[in-house]
């Protein structure tokens, strides 16, 4: 029977993110339902909301979820009613060229729920990233369930925030960056994505681990998360600190987390000249960028782009899980505010100010 559960909606372009109620169909084939537990608040929400993504509104917003598994669809093998959950947005298809050949990461034509939630009055709602997670239950393809254990109630805030920013940095620097033992790695914007890029490359072992950013208080929690050191490029030219700060070569690997012309030209003149340039940063569309072809030229390295970290969720949320539970990996300070459904525009103008690294809207336990 179709569920009446309250959801966080945005109408049209710009309008304020709102509370109403909205009707999830029961599970089709393939299909499951998650009662929501919690959810991250993603800037790529607010990328909805101003229409940045697309214009089918009414959106469904959320995505940077953990849930339980409520209802299952005919033919769900892969979870079961009552498996803890994070959600993801790459449900991987097993059968295009990029799965035919071994490189899952890159799926062109992933899954999501056949069936629409819709509003009380049967217009369609178009679900952020598929997922559509700001309710207290969403309808999902079952491969965007991921199974993990089942972590306490506290820490579900935490493990969710690995459905999307924290998996896009980390990835970013373990996956993308393929950063190694005992290199030096610089990450330029030290935002959400950016502090997890930093985890990620003490994780993978980096001992030069350079933060990069405007606002001394993103500095200050980068050093925390395993920056050793850091550049206000405010005060300082960034491309020229990161030199200094490696023998006055450059970073091995730069991430940069912003996504405009002027960071990624400081990423593409701060490494190495055989260094890594790794893009996590989301770009405006209409951005564009002008470098002299010679300096393309006259390094080696690799210049790459990291979509959702190139995780394949499976492999990396549980393995990512364990080690926030074995303490090699602190999610937690992640975690800034804790909200409720009703504050999700309140948190979009906290995240403006800077003031959080993650608000995560918590629902039913």
């Amino acid at each position: 029977m179709p569920h009446t559960v309250n959801a966080v909606i945005v109408t049209e372009k710009d309008a304020p993110a709102e509370v109403t109620q909205i009707i999830v169909p029961d599970p089709g084939p393939g299909e499951v339902i998650v009662d929501v537990l919690t959810c991250g608040v993603c800037q790529t929400d607010q990328h909805f909301q101003q229409g940045e993504v697309g214009d089918n509104f009414p959106y469904l917003l959320g995505h940077e979820a953990t849930g339980r598994v409520s209802e299952i669809g005919d033919g769900v093998t892969n979870v079961k009613v009552g498996d803890k959950v994070i959600l993801n947005w790459r449900a991987v298809c097993g059968e295009c060229r990029a799965c035919k050949k071994g490189d899952l990461k890159y799926c062109f034509d992933t899954h999501n729920a056949e069936q629409k939630m819709t509003l009380t009055d049967g217009t369609e709602l178009e679900a952020a990233l598929g997922i559509g997670a700001f309710t207290e239950k969403t309808l999902v393809a079952a491969g965007q369930c991921t199974v993990i254990d089942d972590v306490d109630d506290a820490s579900n805030a935490a493990v969710g925030l690995l459905g999307c920013g924290v998996m896009a940095g980390i990835g970013a620097a373990i996956n993308t960056g393929e950063v190694k033992r005992g290199e030096s790695v610089a990450v330029i914007g030290c935002g959400g994505v950016g502090t997890a890029a930093i985890a990620g490359a003490k994780l993978a072992g980096a001992t030069t681990i350079i933060a990069v950013d405007l606002d001394p208080r993103k500095l200050e929690k980068a050093q925390e998360l395993g920056a050793t050191h850091t550049v206000n490029s405010k005060e300082t030219d960034a491309v020229e600190a990161i030199q200094e700060l490696t023998g006055g070569f450059g970073a091995d690997v730069v991430i940069d987390a912003v996504g405009i012309p002027a960071t990624y030209k400081q990423a593409f003149y701060a490494r190495d000249l055989a260094g890594r340039v790794v893009l996590v940063g989301v770009p405006d569309p209409t951005l564009k960028i002008e470098l002299p072809l010679q300096d393309f030229f006259s390094r080696g390295g690799s210049l790459k782009s990291s979509w959702y970290g190139d995780c394949l969720p499976s492999r990396d949320f549980p393995m990512l899980v364990d080690l926030y539970q074995q303490g090699k990996l602190d999610l937690d300070a992640f975690v800034t505010e804790r909200v409720k459904l009703d504050q999700v525009q309140e948190a979009f103008e906290t995240m403006n100010r800077g003031d959080v690294l993650r608000s995560v809207v918590e629902l039913s336990a």
